[in-house]
């Protein structure tokens, strides 16, 4: 028998979108390098390796996200400890619409996220960084 989900993933993003702020691309341009503000690229490590990244982002893989935010949890960053705004994204501002609800719903603030992702940032001609994978 099929799964039948109460929600939508649609859905779930839609709900994010209501309750957090979203950054238009170009008022985010801008925002790049400036004191005070964390981009947080929540995409797996090997999006970073074949698109780029927004310079200085810090990778924050969406499984880890809950973890390395709490400062209770043995994996706690401290960078999320700074009072920053934090501008979340992904591709494509689905998973970054989630992340950032959850990071809000945990407490963390100021937090927003990117319309339109990285594809709409590449678009727009915002400055992207090439990532190479560690070895």
């Amino acid at each position: 028998m099929p799964l039948k989900i109460r929600k939508t993933v649609q859905q779930m993003v839609d709900e994010a979108n209501r309750d957090i702020e979203t950054i238009p691309v170009a008022d985010a341009i801008k925002l790049v390098g400036q004191a005070g503000i964390t981009f947080i690229d929540i995409r797996d490590p090997r999006e970073l390796w074949r698109e780029g990244t927004i310079p200085g982002a810090i990778n924050v893989t969406r499984g880890m996200l809950e973890m390395w935010i709490d400062p209770q949890s043995p994996y706690a960053k401290d960078y999320f400890q700074t009072g920053n705004k934090f501008v979340f994204f992904c591709a494509g501002a689905w998973r970054s619409a989630l992340a950032t609800k959850t990071a809000q719903d945990m407490g963390l603030t100021p937090v927003a996220h990117l319309e339109g992702g990285l594809g709409a940032w590449k678009k727009a001609g915002g400055p992207v960084q090439k990532v190479e994978p560690k070895r």
